[in-house]
């Protein structure tokens, strides 16, 4: 039989061997929860990369011209809905011989390279002719200094440096109060521009017909840059897009063809309409005479 000595070691041996298990699994529980607070702060900064990944993705630069209802008529001529070629607009005071146009340089990145139109005092005298050679055919455009000066003398600018050669018309607007084929982004996304902005060059009288050219822009003023829309029908807008040009009856021809066959949608509800279901692009811009 075992003496009491041999009985108190034993006891001692089972203890010994039960505090260390003991032990052993205080530090498993430790070992698990700082893997699982780690696991927590992992998975709550993916959570805020990714929201701020989604957030970022829904950003964009909205350059499009928003139909609305005119807040005033005037001098110049309205859109009418027999789609006829609406009179020229005309300016109810016409401009002093010169102004002077400034160009700010924009934080966004050109979408090409170019050199900023020449700035300081611009004639307000005369037109030019334009040709825009598309995918869909020719497309003729004079334009008008007594409009809008500053903008004329960018276009000419940008037309000159090939900026909007081998680009795409991206959006086209066929709603009971749009009708027009925008166009001025090489991206082809509706977000890009020249890298500089252009003074609105607009007045209270002003409103939009068939066959006219005016700018787009941020919904902001000022916000101006490359892009223009194409106007082919009747047409309600504030005056808040600036007009400096005017299509040739061939040109508005095109047009019809283009719109006739229809936008996708893609753009729908806001800001509305959608790419050409037939491509547009224009290949190359020239001025024919000054």
């Amino acid at each position: 039989m075992p003496t009491n000595e041999q009985r108190r070691e034993a006891a001692k041996r089972k203890l010994d061997r039960q505090l260390a298990r003991r032990a052993e699994r205080a530090k498993a529980r430790r070992r698990y929860a700082l893997a699982g607070g780690a696991a927590a702060v992992v998975l709550v900064v993916g959570i805020v990369v990714l929201i701020v990944t989604l957030g970022n993705r829904s950003q964009r630069v909205d350059t499009t011209a928003k139909p609305a209802t005119p807040t005033s008529t005037g001098a110049a001529a309205k859109p009418n809905p027999d789609n006829k070629l609406a009179a020229p607009p005309m300016r109810p005071k016409p401009l002093p011989a010169s102004v002077d146009c400034q160009y700010p340089a924009t934080q966004q990145t050109p979408a090409r390279p170019v050199k900023f139109p020449l700035a300081g005092s611009t004639s307000t005298r005369g037109t030019v002719q334009v040709t825009m050679q598309t995918s869909a055919g020719a497309i003729g455009l004079t334009l008008d200094r007594g409009l809008a000066p500053c903008t004329v003398n960018s276009f000419v600018s940008l037309v000159k440096q090939g900026f909007y050669s081998n680009s795409p018309c991206h959006r086209l607007i066929t709603s009971p109060t749009l009708h027009a084929l925008q166009c001025g982004d090489p991206t082809g996304s509706g977000t890009g521009g020249p890298g500089y902005t252009i003074p609105d060059e607009v007045f209270p009288e002003l409103t939009y017909g068939r066959g006219y050219v005016a700018m787009a822009n941020t919904g902001q003023p000022n916000s101006g840059g490359s892009q223009f829309f194409l106007i082919y029908g009747q047409t309600q807008l504030p005056p808040q897009y600036t007009v400096f040009a005017t299509i040739s009856p061939a040109g508005l021809k095109v047009l019809d063809q283009i719109a006739k066959a229809g936008d996708d949608g893609s753009l729908e509800p806001s800001p509305g309409g959608g790419k050409p279901n037939q491509p547009v692009t224009i290949t190359s811009v020239d001025v024919t005479a000054t």
